[in-house]
């Protein structure tokens, strides 16, 4: 799978998300507290946005009346009919093992790494010829 620099660790504060397409893909990029997660942006149900979607928690009742409200901001909803997706992990809340989003590796690399980066660019001979510019393509 090809490197996508989304941006600099800046452009996507704690919390924030960013949506970003590569070969044909969107994917949506979340910072969970300083730690980065990948989804594709399709709910698997009918194909809804879950960068337009709605992050929250997950609500917990070990018993009736009691309530507990967890995992603040690692939980996104599709927006089209609230299907709820684990950030970390893409897994669907209500059918962990048979629905899921696909997930993507995402890290930090240092700036100097990508820089120099294994990159090639193509070149072309160029001279001054009684002061005119002379590209060889």
């Amino acid at each position: 799978m090809a490197k996508l620099i989304v941006g600099a660790v800046a452009e996507i504060p704690p919390g924030g998300r960013k949506l970003v397409e590569a070969e044909g893909k969107r994917i949506v990029v979340f910072n969970l507290a300083g730690e980065f997660f990948a989804l594709s942006d399709r709910c698997p149900h009918q194909g809804g946005s879950l960068c337009a979607g709605l992050v929250s928690g997950h609500v917990d009742s070990p018993e009736p009346g009691v309530y507990r409200y967890g995992r603040r901001g690692e939980m996104i909803r599709c927006p089209w009919h609230y299907w709820e997706f684990d950030i970390r992990t893409g897994k669907s809340w209500f059918d962990p093992k048979r629905v899921q989003v696909r997930q993507f590796p995402a890290h930090v690399e240092k700036g100097a790494a990508l820089v120099e980066g294994p990159y090639t660019a193509e070149t072309f001979p160029v001279s001054v010829e009684d002061d005119y510019v002379v590209v060889e393509a």
